[in-house]
């Protein structure tokens, strides 16, 4: 069999999100975040991109839209996971205009919150006595050993070591859940070589400040409903763990302080 040829189109293969403003009665609670409600266009200019901002500030749910779009399973996984999509997201996903070039459709979606409900859907996979994969097929692709085996933060790894290399979209939604620092420079390391081949693009949201340092990758920060480009020392987060560890007693009798008003 003749080899295939490289693409000559390296990553981002998105490169831009448009959203309209929609109608104040559009269904799904996405729209009543101001990202959503006012309308937005952002552009992927590089392989990683890194999103960062507050909690319900949307991030997780541009990612799930994204996902959806690519037809990987919206609570994690690639395209042959079976879990239901959920009907919001998809509502949000055919509300937006995504611009490719080309189009890629492979990948992954790796949502800390789901993860263990992952590895359990390859666990039952690998025990079904009727199933064509039994555990060495399935977990051949996971290094060799039941994800079930290792600690959070070890599968963690073994899922973006073995199973981020392929030409595709990788979606990480808050990586860091079960990362030490020392594990999220590990995980630096394995998403700047994967950018480095030119076939995968990278959209990770994260509120921790050492993957906001991710060599190469362009930091958009949701401010007051908006997406703009930050360096990491300009977001917010970056600058309250910086104050924190300055002068932790003074910042903790502050917030002590304002807990009592």
């Amino acid at each position: 069999m003749a080899k295939a040829k490289p693409s000559r189109f390296k990553a981002p293969f998105l490169k831009r999100i448009t959203l309209g403003v929609p109608p104040e009665d559009a269904p799904g609670y996405a729209f009543k975040l101001p990202l959503f409600r006012d309308g937005f266009e952002t552009k992927f200019e590089r392989p990683i991109t890194v999103l960062v901002g507050e909690n319900g500030s949307g991030k997780s749910t541009i990612l799930e839209a994204i996902a959806h779009h690519c037809g990987f399973n919206v609570r994690g996984g690639n395209r042959n996971q079976g879990l239901d999509n959920h009907a919001d997201v998809a509502t949000i996903s055919a509300a937006l205009r995504f611009g490719w070039l080309p189009r890629v459709t492979d990948g992954f979606f790796m949502r800390a919150e789901s993860f263990v409900t992952f590895i359990d859907g390859l666990q039952a996979m690998a025990d079904d006595p009727d199933a064509r994969a039994g555990p060495g097929v399935v977990w051949q692709s996971y290094g060799g050993r039941s994800l079930h085996e290792r600690s959070h933060g070890e599968a963690f790894l073994a899922l973006f070591t073995n199973r981020f290399g392929r030409r595709g979209v990788y979606l990480l939604d808050e990586p860091e859940a079960a990362l030490s620092p020392e594990r999220q420079l590990a995980l630096m390391r394995v998403l700047n070589d994967l950018a480095a081949t030119g076939d995968a693009q990278i959209i990770m949201a994260t509120h921790s400040p050492i993957l906001l340092f991710q060599p190469g990758a362009e930091v958009l920060s949701l401010e007051d409903g908006k997406l703009v480009p930050r360096q990491p020392t300009e977001t917010r987060h970056y600058q309250l763990y910086a104050r924190f560890l300055a002068a932790p007693e003074r910042m903790l009798a502050e917030v002590m302080r304002d807990d009592e008003r």
